[in-house]
């Protein structure tokens, strides 16, 4: 970092690429490493990114993912993306017939792809693993999201319930339609990951939601008003709008949270966009979010 005059960058680099361990030895990923000093000497402003995103190996996280109607599973890892560690028994030596023949096996896939890393050894073959870095972790949750969007297309009936609540105002049938989603998906748990992150999962949640309503213009993070509205929807026929302010409740007062969502729609003037365009019935829903749980209110 310092022969390329980036020691400034070290910080967000250690978070994004470090925590992977070979014995005793914490080791960061060189390609990771060498990639984004690549961006930031033609860019110093570039942010990190995932560069194993698009790699075949991604296959192995997304198999687990898939494993998520068990619960014990989903537990696991809604701990691993919270930060914390699990125990498992780890094999090395699979065969490729053998790496997804079970979830025991799949763990061991995981590790040995760098998916996971090792805080220590309860015995020779039992390890304590973590998710290594940033990097990782976002790769979690893109995997989690796109399994919840393939889950929420399979469920139309349930889908056009909560679009035609969301459209009529009913903002009890919009609570109830999404505390079952949540119910059904992985939380992000509060122990590691920054407020900012728990938000931007619970906006995805919902951009994955509304993805399927296809008649519908959905943007997000829209310029409008004095700021940003998260989600700003013009229906079909382009008489109903409806702004979407989301918020996660750090102290679990789903209440007052959603309360000051709605406030913050009201103060920077998140409608003025859709007034500009003709739009003359508008709604407006603060959504607090909680771990499995939301709020959901309303103003007509």
């Amino acid at each position: 970092m310092e022969y390329y005059e980036l020691s400034e960058h070290y910080d967000e680099i250690k978070m994004w690429y470090d925590g992977y361990r070979f014995g005793n030895v914490e080791v960061y990923c060189p390609w990771d490493v060498i990639n984004y000093c690549d961006e930031l000497r033609i860019n110093n402003m570039a942010q990190p990114q995932n560069y194993w995103s698009n790699t075949s190996s991604n296959e192995a996280v997304k198999r687990f993912i898939q494993e998520t109607d068990k619960g014990t599973v989903r537990k696991e890892i809604e701990k691993l993306i919270a930060g914390e560690t699990i125990v498992k028994e780890i094999h090395q030596e699979l065969t490729y017939q053998d790496m997804y023949a079970s979830i025991e096996n799949l763990w061991s896939v995981l590790f040995t792809t760098g998916y996971l890393t090792q805080t220590g050894r309860k015995d020779a073959n039992t390890f304590m693993l973590t998710i290594p870095n940033m990097e990782i972790r976002n790769i979690f949750l893109t995997q989690i999201m796109e399994y919840f969007k393939k889950t929420v297309s399979e469920n139309g009936e349930a889908l056009e319930k909560f679009c035609n609540a969301l459209k009529d105002g009913n903002s009890e049938v919009v609570e109830q339609s999404l505390n079952n989603y949540l119910k059904r998906t992985i939380s992000i748990r509060d122990t590691f990951v920054k407020k900012q992150m728990k938000e931007n999962f619970y906006h995805g949640i919902l951009l994955g939601i509304l993805g399927f309503q296809q008649n519908w213009s959905v943007s997000s993070n829209k310029e409008s008003g004095d700021g940003y509205s998260d989600i700003l929807i013009e229906t079909e026929d382009q008489e109903t709008g409806i702004i979407i302010e989301i918020k996660y409740a750090e102290t679990g007062n789903l209440e007052a949270v959603s309360k000051d969502a709605l406030k913050q729609i009201e103060d920077r003037r998140y409608e003025e966009q859709l007034l500009e365009e003709g739009v003359e019935h508008i709604l407006k829903y603060g959504i607090a979010f909680y771990k499995k749980k939301c709020r959901v209110m309303t103003v007509k």
